[in-house]
């Protein structure tokens, strides 16, 4: 069957697409050829992408000949689990499922299968592994902003080795780079980034690989496009040409990457990319209740790089929105918390802006018994140099002496092993970030210092009961913590920027005080100031958005939030914080 837009639809399509909403099934329908869908936070966009699917199939398209690429593997396999049973209808006389030909990938999945085809079969390998070795002097914050730099410099700028071996004047990051590069290749091995942009390289120069390639995606679907680098959109879009049957979904003011070279304003540019692109906007935010949404939705309005847009709550949209003014530093709070949400058995989650923010909340679920989910979120009693800093202040089982060795134990006490700090020239070749985008402030290393370990282990020795053995104490408190962390927990502990994608019944987002959030930290270290503040502000409406039934946002009342006030008229938060 073409496909034409004919109505002759097998049943169990029609039925798919007439529970749709209309904008949802407009999006799913719209004729192929270049087509942006924007879809707000709760819009049903995943139900949108499986129904385009199952449309595409249902009006002819072979379903070798479509691939959608979304932003990580978690997206990928909630894409297949639900393409399984849409496309299970449409399967043929042999009794083969359309949805095992359909083609759904991660871009750096699909750069290695295009790769491998290639003949190119690359052995993958950790870039932080590499910079130990060409970089020894280098921290691992250093090693961390030199990621960022060779990540800009090979998807951002596409600067390959022989561009800087070509150099007569190389400086001291491209002789760097350069030096990370041979290793590379003397290993035979490439990055995560040669998985983007050594795919685009090899796309450009073997017409026979391209030619195969575009066929396997004439019709490309690509998820979360407001979240691609500059090297992932051209490799769609390479893909996608001549003919351009491309669908590409997600939402301007959900773009909060930037730290990961994504810029919002290549999804508000796309039309220059694509001549004839037609835009598409789901309308209707189903998740979150309306007052919610009607707050996030003025904060979000602030910004100026944004398409205009309306967005209108669903029918169901009901629960509660609280502003909790409690101080700067509250103790006790996710006590507080979980007494004020309701006993419905519904998720919870506390949102932060960065995981330090979240250590109080580990603490208090570790001392209260509460299971949560935290990854990521690295107590001092997790790090294992705890046991080296006990054992230079010697261990006794009395607390109170020991509390006294370790404080006053020379120096930082850095354990055997860590990393010396870097000298001057790693330091200057890894400068200060110079993109708009806001530094994540959500490393993945442990974020304690050992004069910070050695500080927690103070506050924690004193406060033990006399006679304590603290080598026991902390035997018990990992024990605790083992048992306490659970994947199905029903409480999340997590920062903003790992929420995308993800919902919760009963959300508190803590920390909207001012020089917390927005970061002010990020702020000074961006580029553009301006910029990294729009991101900023998609941040909290990400982080507001996320709750189904009720959002609580806790914030000092002495020095509330600037997107508070954005989002609230001065006598709401002027009542709020009188209240009892």
């Amino acid at each position: 069957m073409p496909i034409d837009g004919s109505p002759a639809l097998p049943p169990a399509v029609a039925e798919r697409l007439a529970r749709l909403a209309p904008d949802q099934r407009a999006a799913a329908t719209a004729r192929p050829g270049p087509v942006l869908c924007i879809a707000p936070a709760g819009s049903g966009k995943t139900t949108t992408l499986v129904a385009r699917v199952a449309w595409l199939v249902a009006t002819g398209a072979d379903p070798a000949t479509i691939a959608a690429i979304t932003f990580n593997a978690r997206a990928a396999e909630e894409l297949r689990e639900r393409l399984g049973p849409a496309l299970a209808p449409l399967a043929d006389g042999t009794g083969d499922v359309p949805a095992a030909g359909v083609r759904v990938r991660t871009f750096h999945a699909l750069g290695l299968e295009i790769l491998r085809d290639a003949g190119r079969p690359p052995s993958v390998t950790s870039r932080d592994a590499v910079l130990r070795v060409v970089a020894p002097a280098a921290d691992a914050a250093t090693r961390r902003r030199l990621d960022d730099a060779f990540s800009r410099l090979k998807l951002d700028l596409g600067v390959t080795a022989a561009d800087v071996a070509s150099d007569p004047a190389p400086g001291p990051l491209a002789r760097l780079f350069l030096a990370y590069e041979r290793a590379l290749g003397e290993a035979g091995a490439c990055d995560f980034d040669d998985l983007v942009a050594g795919t685009l390289r090899a796309l450009e120069v073997d017409p026979g690989l391209l030619a195969r390639w575009r066929a396997r995606c004439a019709h490309l679907l690509v998820d979360e496009v407001q979240d691609v680098d500059r090297s992932q959109l051209r490799l769609a879009l390479l893909l996608a040409a001549p003919a351009n049957r491309v669908f590409l979904v997600g939402d301007d003011d959900q773009s909060i990457y930037g730290w990961r070279l994504a810029d919002v304003r290549r999804v508000l540019s796309l039309a220059d990319a694509l001549p004839g692109l037609r835009r598409v906007d789901l309308a209707v935010n189903y998740r979150c209740p309306a007052p919610v949404l009607a707050r996030a939705v003025r904060l979000v309005e602030h910004n100026a790089e944004r398409f205009a847009k309306a967005i209108r709550p669903g029918p169901a949209a009901v629960g509660r929105l609280v502003l909790a003014p409690v101080g700067p530093e509250p103790e006790g709070l996710l006590r507080r918390l979980t007494a004020a949400w309701p006993a419905d058995g519904g998720s919870r989650a506390v949102l932060a802006r960065t995981r330090r923010e979240l250590l109080p909340f580990a603490g208090e679920a570790l001392a209260l018994g509460i299971p949560f989910r935290g990854d990521g979120v690295v107590l001092p009693v997790d790090d294992p140099r705890i046991d080296e800093i006990v054992a230079r202040a010697g261990l006794d089982p009395r607390p109170l002496p020991l509390a006294a060795r370790l404080a006053t134990l020379p120096g930082d006490g850095a354990p055997a092993g860590t990393a010396p700090a870097a000298g001057s020239t790693v330091r200057a070749i890894a400068p200060t970030r110079a993109g708009a985008g806001p530094a994540p402030q959500d490393d993945p290393e442990p974020p304690w210092t050992p004069r910070e370990l050695r500080a927690a282990l103070v506050g924690w020795a004193a406060r033990l009961p006399p006679g304590a053995d603290l080598r026991a104490a902390i035997a018990d408190a990992r024990a605790r913590l083992a048992e306490l962390r659970r994947p199905g927990a029903a409480l999340t502990l997590a920062t903003a920027h790992a929420t995308k994608g993800l919902e919760w019944d009963h959300v508190a987002v803590v920390g909207m005080t001012e020089g917390r959030f927005p970061s002010a930290r990020s702020l000074a270290e961006a580029g553009d100031s301006s910029r990294a503040l729009e991101e900023e502000r998609r941040l909290a409406y990400v982080a507001w958005t996320r709750a189904r039934r009720s959002l609580t946002l806790v914030y000092d009342p002495e020095a509330p939030s600037p997107f508070l006030r954005e989002a609230f008229d001065p006598d709401e938060l002027g009542r709020a914080s009188r209240a009892p």
